[in-house]
């Protein structure tokens, strides 16, 4: 840990507002892309950031130091995220793709794309959504796991950091839900290799 990293740490631990601000401007940008990568949405991961800084502000008197302050920040946007996780499972949610039923009949919803769309972009965001679909489809622990690894790009220490287990654990975790999203994503090329030209 950088002293003034340290420096900023102790004044935040004082009740000094702007120290803390400065203090976390580094891990802003990362903080919400975990954040966003575990949700899926923007607002939901803005919102999961922000509880998260709450939290960091808090309890940054328990911050000891026995790990870097950033693991420590990342664990807490973890968890947020899968409390927030855990509780929309009970929560009912609306597709845009269902029909809605009026008293005037069914309404289908459509949205007109002003993008100007090759069939490349197309099939990129396909793709790309089918991949984010799969990793959703994980569990929480292999979600996350694959989220902190392949998508933030963190080593397996800090990953056991950041989650609290041992590395072994995380190489475990992330051996599973590597062929878990391998078998997924297979099982959906399957599915769509009859309607693709």
């Amino acid at each position: 840990m950088l002293d003034s990293e340290k420096s900023l740490i102790k004044k935040c631990q004082s009740g000094h507002v702007e120290s803390f601000e400065l203090l976390i401007r580094n891990y802003e940008k990362r903080a919400f892309n975990i954040a966003y990568r575990m949700l899926g949405n923007e607002a939901d991961a803005s919102d999961a950031t922000q509880e998260a800084f709450i939290k960091v502000y808090k309890h940054i008197n328990k911050f000891k130091g026995d790990s870097s302050f950033s693991t420590w920040l990342y664990r807490i946007v973890t968890n947020t995220c899968l409390d927030i996780l855990r509780k929309n499972k009970n929560r009912k949610t609306l597709s845009y793709d269902n029909p809605k039923e009026t008293e005037e009949g069914t309404i289908k919803r459509e949205f007109v794309d002003h993008k100007n769309n090759t069939e490349k972009t197309l099939e990129r965001q396909m793709i790309k959504k089918e991949l984010h679909e799969c990793i959703n489809s994980l569990g929480d622990s292999h979600k996350t796991a694959i989220i902190l690894r392949d998508i933030n790009g963190f080593s397996y220490k800090e990953i056991a950091n950041i989650l609290s287990c041992s590395e072994g654990t995380v190489k475990s975790k992330i051996n599973r839900a590597r062929k878990n999203l391998k078998n997924l994503l297979e099982e959906k090329r399957e599915l769509f290799k009859d309607h693709m030209v």
